[in-house]
């Protein structure tokens, strides 16, 4: 019998893994995919997940970040970060980093899915892996959540996620976000000559209709793109609890609202820090205390910030309102964006 499965070999569970192994757990990741996974992703680092990666060593390259700025048409506003400078990275440069320092730790990587899962009072068994306790860490659409029963119905209205990269020398160190009357154009610098372009809207569609809604920024990128357009969503997953039994929901398997406010990555980290804690302690149910500690302030600032924005008048606010208030504004995202 092994300490601990992971299924899911992206941040969330390779983290996972990686605090595992350093509180002396024997551990072991399920991950399919083979080489770095790249999927559609803002790539801006907020302070929190800087910090976290910092903890375990790591500091993939990518373009500093000095905070986050809103734009509407000719007016802005701007927020730094008061914890220390977030960092723009390609998904694949950190997917990669996180994948080497697990390799250098001795945590073994199947390339398989989980597929078959049964638990009793003693362990689980994960096809055919005996182990103390199993952590699901397999993304937004977890197949293991759904298989455990702890999907919960979303009522909220649906939104998707798309992103490409450009060839363009960064013109910001912040990370802008762009609005228009449906969709939020998100630009993240992540290398000198690179520039992650991702849109958010309820519509579905191509990413060339939804940039078309921002003309300032689709003339600056229109013609440069180098990588191919990837999708996500629906972006809202509800789970009906993080912990069943001996098995542990981390990252954006355990339930997401979403990716408005760019922090996926850092509360997936934080996340996997603390169900390897309530491991450690033989206290699994502690989990989902902790959980509702790390991730309460997102669920209640991401929320109504969705919901202000749900109207097309309440987006033609929020930049006026930002500039209005600047220091409510500069509080929001460093409440958002500070270490957990």
């Amino acid at each position: 019998m092994i300490d601990l499965a992971v299924a899911g070999g992206g941040p969330a569970g390779l983290t996972t893994a990686l605090h595992a192994a350093r509180a002396g757990l024997d551990v072991v990741v399920f991950e399919p995919q083979a080489g770095p996974i790249d999927k559609a992703c803002g790539e801006g680092l907020m302070p929190g997940a800087v910090a976290a990666l910092g903890d375990l060593g790591i500091e993939p390259e990518g373009q500093l970040l000095r905070g986050i700025r809103y734009v509407s048409g000719r007016r802005s506003v701007v927020a730094d970060f008061r914890a220390g400078p977030g960092r723009g990275v390609r998904r694949t440069i950190l997917h990669d980093a996180l994948r080497r320092a697990v390799e250098e730790a001795g945590v073994p990587v199947l390339p398989t899915a989980v597929h078959t899962v049964g638990q009793d009072a003693g362990g689980v068994d994960v096809d055919g892996v005996r182990a103390r306790y199993l952590v699901a860490a397999d993304g937004l659409h977890s197949p293991l959540r759904r298989r455990l029963g702890l999907d919960a119905p979303v009522t909220t209205t649906r939104r998707f996620g798309q992103r490409l990269h450009v060839r363009l020398a960064p013109w910001t160190d912040y990370v802008e976000v762009h609005w228009s009357p449906a969709a939020e154009a998100y630009v993240t610098p992540v290398a000198p000559g690179l520039v992650g372009i991702a849109v958010l809207t309820r519509k579905r569609g191509p990413f060339d209709q939804h940039l078309s809604a921002f003309p300032a920024l689709l003339e600056r990128v229109e013609g440069r793109p180098v990588t191919t357009v990837l999708g996500a969503g629906p972006l809202r997953q509800r789970s009906r609890r993080r912990v069943a039994g001996r098995i542990l929901l981390v990252g954006d398997a355990a339930g997401y609202v979403d990716a408005l406010t760019g922090e996926g990555v850092a509360l997936g980290m934080a996340q996997a820090r603390a169900a390897v804690a309530a491991i450690v302690a033989g206290a699994p149910s502690g989990y989902e205390t902790s959980w509702r500690r790390l991730t309460w302030r997102y669920e209640l600032l991401t929320r109504a910030l969705v919901g202000a924005t749900s109207t097309t008048a309440g987006r033609r606010a929020i930049v006026p309102a930002a500039t209005a208030l600047p220091r409510l504004f500069g509080a929001a995202v460093n409440t958002l964006a500070r270490p957990a």
